[in-house]
């Protein structure tokens, strides 16, 4: 009995093994793959059309056009950096500063901000699914890392502007530049870039399209920040 036991314990530590070698590897091919070919969709934006297939919305429509990285304005690349991940150009996928901070927060009571960086929100808008858990947030750690490594940071700027919601069922810069400022994005000015990137944070509850004064003093504030981190380096 104790044999059958060590040859099954055996046989199911080698399937384990070969499943996480199987997973790495086709995830590592996968993210290589995406940094020539633009993503056709997203986790994301897959949950997006079910989510409204089972709500039965009879009027629904995705928008998400891509664009391109030279016909995105330089100052919705910047007001994006300049929002959500300052640390963007030198980091190597996770801001272990503001990750100390979130945590001491959180320890103290006080209300938790954010403390992920463009790389790790475009592994979780790409792969993943909205949540905490625990197995989630290690995969979206070993995609951030893959991404890093193997995709260059203008990419990762490229993909997040790309797939990023700015507002209900919009992704990407460019549906968002023709819907709210019927322009395209390479016509974004600082103004319009820092209303975009002031709702990022919560894009169905924070609407560029009628801005409440908290999304107006973001915008102020993320304008005063592009100021004061100059020209984006990449």
């Amino acid at each position: 009995m104790a044999a059958t036991q060590r040859s099954f314990f055996s046989r199911f530590l080698r399937f384990v093994l070969a499943s996480i070698l199987a997973f790495a590897i086709l995830s590592a091919g996968l993210v290589l793959v995406l940094r020539w070919i633009d993503p056709p969709t997203t986790a994301f934006m897959l949950s997006d059309r079910i989510g409204a297939w089972l709500d039965d919305e009879t009027n629904y429509r995705l928008r998400h056009d891509w664009v391109a990285w030279p016909k995105i304005s330089k100052p919705m690349k910047m007001a994006v950096v300049a929002s959500e991940d300052q640390t963007f150009p030198t980091h190597h996928g996770f801001d272990f500063k503001s990750i100390n901070e979130a945590l001491e927060e959180r320890e103290s009571g006080k209300r938790v901000r954010g403390a992920s960086t463009i790389s790790q929100q475009v592994a979780k808008n790409l792969f993943l699914w909205p949540g905490k858990h625990w197995i989630r947030k290690g995969l979206e750690a070993w995609f951030t890392v893959l991404i890093e490594a193997l995709w260059s940071k203008q990419r990762i700027l490229e993909v997040h502007l790309n797939v990023a919601q700015f507002g209900r069922h919009l992704y990407g810069v460019g549906a968002a530049a023709t819907t709210f400022f019927h322009k395209p994005a390479a016509r974004l000015n600082t103004d319009e870039a820092a209303l975009l990137a002031a709702v990022l944070p919560n894009p169905v509850r924070l609407r560029a399209d009628k801005p409440s004064r908290y999304v107006r003093s973001r915008q102020d504030w993320i304008e005063t920040q592009m100021r004061r981190l100059g020209e984006l380096k990449l």
